[in-house]
């Protein structure tokens, strides 16, 4: 009997740890025997205010949640929640919390107040996933405490705005998964968002565009409709104070000295002479209209906005862009070239890096911390600045080496403007960043030292909202990749588990429905992965799913009907591939793989070099998989080269008549995008030696984002064929970001 009663525990126990699914993951989970009940007859105990702050938030929940709040009291009865912190705020203690959970009440104890609130949160998310007015909370005790001190998200609202009542709830968000900064980006070449009352043009100008872009950048045309608004600077102060009730500290960002369209738009002074006129962009991609740097009134002006910026937002950080910041006006600016030569500086890098030091001393003297992102490494950088590094983690560990504090952003991992699926459902600015591929991303990067990684602030997710006009694709966008990172920045790297994080990422999806947020379900996707086949004999299909969640099938149309997936598929021939996913007896995802076969396809290729880190698509093989990009997004189906020309070599496995090389290329000139400035086609029968078969310095068609150069020459007998491709190397004059490196964009090359 006794040996029975100790299995019944045991399994009672075990059962109550499934039960335990907490995003970030806490440092400790200890299970115990039976349960509390909260019901309306809890108490809250919270004995000074700003523990009080947390159990209004936690009544706020219950009552949108679930419908019913508790009452808030000094004195403990015998069914309670317990709020204590145990230290006052202002210490350096690390915000860590215990949450202790008995039969009779749940205990709070956080080292500071935000350990307290961060506590609360992991209670919350111990109540059930179902609406009942009695919620069962396993008995448990953790202890627990942050990786990261810096754990961000960033909101733009320049180029979508969004309302006050939505900001509100993206803090919430950021509550819930115990994150404490809110990077909210202000300024845009696309509007100007917040209230300067020295500077009334900024909003009655600046902060109306009058038209936008359809679709992806180019665009189908323009909506020819105005659009803007601006946030008071009441309204910002409300949103400081709800983020601070929540332990968030809001980190407005300026920008300079580029993206600053809106703001010439609305004081055309500000820029050098001779350029504008001026307007408020309505397409995305960097523009050469920035502030002048040879004039002391662009100091001048930059200073009163910041006043009225710093009075708002108590942040000790002050956030002021630095990024993509094009130098041809400043080139051609007597003015900024005298500032370059009474400063003894050596060039318009270094020029930007004067420009962000005089800023910076001044913030410095209000009190503040700059923030701005990796370009203010560009000619120096400024002496106490933090860098934010987003084009990959090369900045980060420069700063860092420099004893510099750093914020890790890499578009790599943690933009969340990307899409979350390899096939769009929507339109997104491109790459491919699954929830998965968030969850792995470590901000220490392994070229520090022990003592370099100490400069490691944390870091946070981007979002960009050039194609994010509504809240709900906000948060289709955020979720579920911003639990993921909230893990990797709370939860020690030994601790996370990716299995382990799956099992409670689907208790997740569960709270989105309770909160009501719209969220991806790319997790569910079939992916596709493309491989030559043996002998590159064709081309190797590998399909892969949830399959211990539901069922996998595969057909190929006119040749195989639909029948269940179990081995890679070998496809010879132009065809037609789908994948269903069915769950429950529900279809939840279906893909469709066109491959369109040419003598090239699925056959040996090499590179003369290898693509960015940054769009590395699939290696050499994307240009010969048989998928054509016919949407012309950055994501796995191209590979991205900046500021260099590639050779593509490719080997048809027996010399065969050819008579022409197609090369499918994207353009985006907004982007730096161009399309080959020349493509030379040479052929060999041995490998080694190569004559020239045909070349052409003209693009044969140009459709939106896409662009398709065709080399026809006299039909030729060859086995190697090598495609040299030309890059437009820098941005031409008279475009946007001109002299900048321009980027060489490549789908798929067809030997025909």
């Amino acid at each position: 009997m006794k040996r029975l009663l100790f299995l019944l525990v045991l399994v009672a126990q075990m059962a109550t740890a499934q039960d335990i699914s907490i995003i970030p993951k806490p440092a400790s989970v200890q299970v115990k025997p039976g349960n509390f009940t909260l019901s309306q007859s809890t108490t809250i105990v919270a004995k000074d205010k700003e523990d009080r702050k947390a159990a209004d938030f936690l009544n706020a929940y219950l009552q949108e949640v679930y419908g019913f709040t508790l009452p808030i009291e000094k004195k403990e009865p015998k069914n309670y929640i317990r709020l204590q912190t145990r230290k006052p705020s202002g210490t350096n203690a690390k915000d860590a919390y215990a949450l202790d959970v008995t039969k009779d009440g749940v205990t709070i104890a956080g080292d500071t107040y935000a350990g307290t609130f961060h506590g609360l949160q992991s209670l919350i998310q111990l109540l059930p996933v179902e609406k009942s007015r009695a919620l069962s909370i396993p008995a448990v005790a953790i202890q627990d405490v942050p990786r990261f001190n810096y754990r961000g998200m960033h909101l733009d609202v320049g180029r979508h705005m969004f309302p006050i009542s939505f900001i509100k709830k993206y803090i919430d968000y950021l509550a819930l998964h115990k994150m404490n900064y809110f990077h909210w980006h202000l300024t845009e070449d696309q509007g100007w968002r917040i209230e300067i009352k020295k500077y009334p043009e900024l909003t009655k100008v600046g902060a109306f565009r009058d038209g936008t872009i359809i679709g992806r950048y180019p665009g189908t045309g323009n909506d020819n409709k105005r659009y803007g608004g601006f946030y008071t600077q009441e309204e910002a102060k409300e949103i400081v104070k709800y983020a601070a009730d929540r332990h968030i500290t809001v980190i407005p960002e300026i920008e300079m000295p580029g993206h600053s369209s809106a703001a010439l738009t609305a004081y055309s002074w500000l820029g050098c002479p001779g350029t504008g006129p001026y307007k408020v962009e309505q397409t995305w991609g960097v523009f050469d209209d920035v502030y002048c740097a040879g004039k002391d009134s662009t100091f001048t002006f930059l200073q009163d906005v910041l006043d009225e910026v710093m009075a708002i937002f108590p942040s000790k950080y002050i956030h002021i862009g630095g990024d993509e910041s094009p130098k041809a006006n400043w080139k051609a600016c007597s003015l900024c070239q005298k500032r370059i030569k009474d400063e003894g500086l050596h060039d318009e890098h270094e020029l930007q890096s004067y420009f962000i030091q005089r800023m910076e001393k001044y913030i410095n003297s209000k009190g503040r911390t700059i923030i701005g992102w990796d370009e203010i490494l560009e000619g120096g950088l400024a002496p106490n600045a933090i860098v934010m590094s987003w084009r990959g983690e090369a900045g980060g560990i420069a700063a860092a080496q420099q004893n510099h504090y750093v914020i890790m952003t890499p578009g790599s991992h943690v933009y969340f403007d990307h899409s979350q699926s390899q096939r769009e459902d929507s339109v997104t600015i491109g790459g491919f960043t699954t929830v998965e591929k968030a969850y792995s991303y470590e901000p220490v990067p392994k070229e520090l030292t022990a003592e370099q990684s100490k400069y490691i602030l944390g870091a946070q997710a981007n979002v960009w909202t050039e194609y994010m006009k509504t809240p709900a694709k906000v948060e289709y966008q955020i979720f579920p990749r911003m639990s993921a990172l909230s893990e990797v920045l709370w939860t020690a790297p030994e601790k996370k588990n990716w299995n382990d994080f799956e099992k409670r990422l689907l208790t997740q999806f569960k709270r989105y429905d309770l909160w009501g947020a719209r969220y991806s379900n790319a997790y569910y996707d079939i992916y596709a992965k493309l491989l030559p086949a043996a002998n590159y004999e064709g081309i190797t299909v590998q399909l892969d799913g949830k399959k211990d969640l539901g069922k996998l099938v595969y057909a190929i149309k006119g040749v195989q009907p639909e029948q269940e997936y179990n081995a890679p598929l070998l496809i010879k021939e132009t065809a037609k591939v789908m994948g269903m996913y069915y769950k429950d007896n529900k279809l939840i995802d279906s893909l469709t793989i066109n491959l369109n076969f040419n003598k090239a396809t699925g056959k040996a290729i090499t590179l003369s070099q290898l693509p960015s880190d940054y769009y590395p698509g699939n290696g050499a093989f994307t240009l010969i998989d048989g998928i054509i990009n016919e949407k012309g997004s950055r994501n796995q189906e191209s590979i991205g080269y900046s500021g260099s020309d590639v050779e593509a070599t490719i080997d048809l496995g027996a010399a065969q008549p050819i008579n022409n090389v197609v090369v499918h290329a994207l353009q985006a000139g907004g982007s730096y995008i161009y399309p080959p400035k020349a493509v030379e086609v040479y052929g060999s029968v041995d490998g080694k030696t190569f004559v020239p078969l045909g070349s052409t310095y003209a693009v044969t068609q140009l459709t939106g984002p896409k662009a398709i150069v065709k080399v026809a020459f006299e039909p030729a007998t060859t086995r190697f064929v090598k495609v040299a491709v030309r890059n437009t190397q820098t941005v031409p004059e008279g475009k946007q970001g001109a002299g900048e490196k321009a980027w060489l964009f490549l789908d798929e090359i067809e030997v025909n």
